[in-house]
């Protein structure tokens, strides 16, 4: 039995007891974090040097975010906002505190490779549901906490099916689908289409957004 979802992705039905899930993924997992590490050295390299003379310091943006079973663990990602603030101190909307090169390291991603380190330390996963904020747990409804029953991914079916464009029902009912259905060859055809979406740019935002809105809970039960 096969369940379709986009683009154009089959992924069979394997409920979580398979091997490869069981087995295989988290030692797959450490190999590629660790083998995009060492090849992306030097681009990590750059774009630190980068963010540091353009946006600032700390380089290294760090957020609480829930991962496997809700536990919390420390996301790192590059900075791609200033901290320009008002004449009270306080910070300016994020349209304004967003450069062009902050622009940049969102639309090409660049922005997430500091994640490499969450996965090499367990974290999360190179694929699997987005790491969210922490202030939406208590939002979620019954359904949307399964997302929390894999580990936090790199990039899952929410990015590869519209990333920032789709709504937040689509976003955690494909999250949902993954958990149901991880397995070896789906893990692969969404880390080959994320390669292809990050050099298409695709769903960066939200339309008329600078950055995605906020989850602020569910209308109605689904």
């Amino acid at each position: 039995m096969q369940t379709e979802i986009r683009p154009d992705i089959k992924m069979p039905v394997q409920y979580q007891g398979g091997i490869y899930r069981r087995i295989i993924k988290s030692p797959m997992d450490f190999m590629l974090s660790l083998l995009a590490i060492i090849v992306l050295s030097p681009v990590l390299f750059v774009v630190s040097i980068l963010v540091r003379a353009k946006l600032g310091s700390p380089v290294i943006f760090k957020q609480k975010r829930p991962g496997l079973n809700e536990k919390i663990f420390t996301l790192c990602k590059f900075r791609t906002m200033t901290d320009e603030r008002d004449e009270k101190g306080e910070l300016l909307p994020d349209s304004v505190r967003l450069t062009k090169f902050g622009r940049f390291l969102r639309s090409t991603s660049l922005d997430e490779l500091p994640e490499l380190f969450n996965i090499l330390k367990g974290d999360m996963s190179i694929v699997g549901p987005r790491p969210l904020l922490v202030q939406y747990l208590p939002l979620y409804n019954e359904h949307q906490k399964r997302r929390h029953d894999v580990r936090p991914g790199l990039s899952g079916l929410a990015q590869i099916s519209g990333r920032n464009a789709i709504n937040w029902e689509e976003k955690f009912n494909l999250d949902v689908e993954y958990v149901d259905s991880v397995g070896f060859i789906g893990d692969w055809k969404i880390i080959f289409l994320t390669i292809k979406k990050v050099f298409v740019r695709e769903g960066i935002s939200q339309e008329g957004q600078e950055t995605v809105q906020y989850f602020t809970g569910n209308s109605e039960e689904f």
